[in-house]
């Protein structure tokens, strides 16, 4: 997808052509820098594009992030308006990426020996500005030989895990298996799986974590199992403004994203469909969470 407009980002971002927290965020910051570089661009033309960004998706709290940074940057008295949000757009790319880097070292520390691990939905290059968050983290610890096998949630309705995760594995030569998202429990009776391995879409002051759904039922399962569970997120995910997840704005999606998974479902009268893309994680399931500051626990003070 070329984008040449503010308009064709956000409906890449809406459409999920662009996912993934970090993705999104950096996403949008060169969304605001197109609608600078237009002919047509205004400091309220500006506005428009930050607020028609902001209206995307609403969990994730790394497009806020952005959107606030470019939108302090656009306040700004600039001779060449378009070039500092471009820089600034550059600048936060730069930074998620080296986020990741961090993040992978950071996380290095939760390993003792070659592990095997279990990750869910997508967290790696095609989701972030960077290497990954999660997979970030485990693709470092492959490396330095302390991952041994990786095991892959399918990640319905969309199938991010089976599409994206395991696709990055194989790339790298990372052994991979991909598993259904209802094998997971039957998958930690065997006592195959050492570790859980997380990203996020926002973080509450205590530590209650938004991911895609289905994360809260695999951090229940792991701690019924006794597995580590672990989020890997940026510090840019953490929004200190919210005291707990139930502040967290949860976005329902289309339908369709449920129904065309199963041939001839849409055909059937009726049928209600009730589709969350995430849900919420109590920080009482966490390990611990992985940024680029370290591995820290709640509660946040930066």
């Amino acid at each position: 997808i070329r984008a040449s407009k503010t308009e064709t980002v956000a409906r890449a971002i809406e459409s999920l052509a662009v996912r993934g927290a970090p993705a999104i965020g950096v996403a949008a910051g060169y969304g605001v820098a197109l609608a600078a570089r237009s002919a047509s661009a205004s400091p309220d033309r500006i506005h428009a594009a930050i607020e028609r960004l902001r209206r995307t998706r609403p969990t994730g709290y790394n497009l806020f992030h952005v959107l606030n940074q470019m939108s302090e940057t656009a306040s700004k008295k600039s001779i060449n308006l378009s070039q500092s949000l471009t820089r600034q757009a550059e600048r936060i790319h730069h930074e998620d990426a080296h986020s990741c880097l961090a993040m992978a070292r950071n996380g290095l520390s939760l390993f003792s020996r070659s592990e095997c691990v279990l990750t869910y939905c997508h967290t790696g290059a095609l989701a972030t500005g960077g290497i990954g968050t999660a997979l970030g983290v485990i693709k470092h610890a492959f490396l330095k030989k302390r991952v041994a096998e990786v095991f892959a949630c399918e990640t319905r309705p969309i199938g991010q895990g089976a599409r994206l995760t395991v696709w990055e594995c194989a790339r790298l030569g990372i052994p991979v298996t991909l598993i259904c998202d209802n094998m997971i429990a039957a998958l930690m009776q065997t006592g195959k799986v050492d570790r859980v391995l997380i990203g996020a879409d926002r973080i509450a002051r205590n530590g209650d974590t938004s991911n895609k759904i289905g994360s809260f039922g695999l951090a229940t399962l792991a701690r019924a199992h006794r597995i580590p569970f672990h989020v890997v997120a940026p510090t840019s995910t953490f929004d200190l403004s919210l005291r707990s997840g139930k502040d967290i704005r949860i976005e329902l999606r289309d339908p369709r994203e449920i129904t065309r998974t199963t041939p001839g479902l849409d055909k059937v009268k009726g049928v209600k469909i009730w589709n969350p893309a995430f849900d919420v994680t109590p920080a009482r399931l966490v390990t611990s969470y992985v940024t680029d500051l370290g591995v820290i626990r709640p509660p946040f003070k930066w």
